[in-house]
C-alpha cells in the first residue's frame, strides 16, 4: 500500500476496536509514520452494541469520512467482513485481494462464505497471494490473477550483515532456528515439541503472538523460547542471528492454501529454510538448495541439520542460487501490475487522482 500511495491517497480501514458501552462511536485517525500519503482509520464502537446497530454506526462514520473524496474511488477488500457496512459505496473500481482462504481459519463467522461470495460478484477484479488461492478462485470470476509472495529485499537483506542481537535473544546458545509471525492453529506445535526434545542443544527461538490458541498449550522446553510480538522493522535483526529459518506450519485444513511470506523474507535475510510440505512452498521453492522439505520430527531433525551446514557455506552456491530467484520477487514489479489491472478498468480520468480505500483486517 505504500507503493500505491506514492500514485494515490490511501486510507487504511481497519476492524473497530471497542470502547465503553455509554462512550460514542467515532473515528481515530492518524498519519502512518512510515508512509507518506497512507492515512489509518480505526473506528471505535461502544461494547455490546447489536450487530446491525454496529453495522449501521460503522456505515455512517464511513460516509463522514469519504464524503471529501472527489476523484475516482477504489475499494480493496482484503476481508469480506468489511463488505455489510461499505456495500453502498458507489466506487469507481472494487478490488478483492484474496491472501488466505479465511474460512478455514478457526472461528471465522457462519457468514464469511456468503459474504465472500458476494464481494467476489461486485469486484471488478480479484487478486490472489499464491497459486493454490488461484486455483480455487480462478473459476468464480472472469478476472483473476495470481500473485505470489513479493519480499522487500533492502529490508531484510540486512540480516546479512550481521547486526548486533536484540537484548531478548543475544545470550541464547547457538545454533539458533527461528520462526517469526503468527502462533495460531495454523503453527505445529507437536512438530516443534518433538523437535526441541529430540535436539536438547539447539535454541528454538519463537518470535510473534500467540493469537487463537492458549498459550498454555504451546510446548515448554528449556530451549524453546517465546520472544513475543515484534515490528516489521525489527525482523531483520532478530533474523540476522538465527542460523537456520523455520516454517513449521501444520499440515491442517487452516493451511492449505497459504501462500508464506516468509519464504523469501527468509531467503533474504540470507538463511536457510526448513518447511513443512505446504503446498505453495514445494512448488515455488522446494527445488533451491536452500530450502528444505520435511514432514515428520524425524525428517524436521535432518533437514535442519543439513540447513546448518548451508548456514555456514553461504559460498557453496545455494545462496546465490536463492537470489537469482527472488530478483524477479519484487513488492515494486508487483505493485506496478496489479496498478496496470486496475487502470484496465478505471479507465482514463483526466485532472482527477484516484483514492484508494482499503479494508483490512
Amino acid at each position: 500500500m505504500t507503493r500505491f500511495a506514492r500514485e494515490m491517497q490511501v486510507i487504511y480501514w481497519e476492524e473497530p476496536v471497542d470502547i465503553g458501552p455509554k462512550e460514542t462511536a467515532f473515528l481515530q485517525v492518524r498519519e502512518a509514520e512510515d508512509a507518506a500519503n497512507v492515512r489509518v482509520i480505526v473506528p471505535h464502537l461502544p461494547q455490546g452494541m447489536p450487530e446491525d446497530a454496529r453495522e449501521a454506526a460503522l456505515k455512517r462514520l464511513l460516509d463522514a469520512h469519504v464524503a471529501s473524496i472527489r476523484g475516482p474511488l477504489i475499494a480493496w477488500y482484503y476481508t469480506p467482513m468489511m463488505l455489510p457496512f461499505s456495500r453502498h459505496l458507489d466506487a469507481d473500481v472494487v478490488v478483492f485481494d484474496a491472501m488466505d482462504e479465511l474460512s478455514k481459519f478457526k472461528f471465522a463467522p457462519a457468514k464469511l462464505l456468503e459474504l465472500e461470495q458476494e464481494v467476489i460478484d461486485r469486484a471488478d477484479v480479484v487478486f490472489t497471494g499464491g497459486a493454490s488461492l488461484f486455483e480455487a478462485k480462478k473459476d468464480r470470476h472472469a478476472n483473476v490473477h495470481c500473485f505470489p509472495s513479493s519480499v522487500d529485499r533492502a529490508h531484510f537483506c540486512k540480516a546479512r550483515a550481521h547486526l548486533f542481537d536484540p537484548a531478548d535473544q543475544e545470550d541464547l546458545p547457538r545454533p539458533r532456528l527461528g520462526f517469526y509471525g503468527v502462533l495460531d492453529e495454523r503453527f505445529d506445535i507437536d512438530l516443534l515439541d518433538a523437535v526441541a526434545k529430540m535436539r536438547p542443544d539447539w535454541s528454538f527461538v519463537m518470535v510473534g503472538p500467540v493469537v487463537k490458541i492458549a498459550p498454555e498449550d504451546l510446548p515448554k522446553r528449556s530451549n524453546i523460547h517465546y520472544l513475543g510480538g515484534k515490528t516489521y522493522e525489527q525482523l531483520p535483526a532478530y533474523l540476522s542471528g538465527w542460523d537456520v529459518a523455520l516454517m513449521p506450519f501444520a499440515m491442517n485444513e487452516s493451511t492449505q492454501f497459504i501462500s508464506p511470506t516468509k519464504t523469501p523474507e527468509y531467503l533474504a535475510g540470507g538463511k536457510p529454510v526448513v518447511s513443512t510440505p505446504i503446498r505453495d512452498v514445494v512448488r515455488t521453492y522446494g527445488h533451491l538448495e536452500g530450502v528444505k522439505i520435511a514432514s515428520t520430527p524425524n525428517e524436521f531433525v535432518a533437514a535442519c541439520e543439513e540447513a546448518l551446514k548451508l548456514s555456514h557455506d553461504p559460498e557453496s552456491g545455494w545462496l546465490a542460487e536463492a537470489d537469482l530467484m527472488l530478483s524477479a520477487a519484487s513488492w515494486d514489479t508487483t505493485q506496478a501490475r496489479m496498478m496496470g489491472l486496475i487502470s484496465d478498468v478505471l479507465g482514463v480520468r483526466q485532472g482527477a487522482d484516484p483514492a484508494l480505500l482499503v479494508a483490512a483486517e
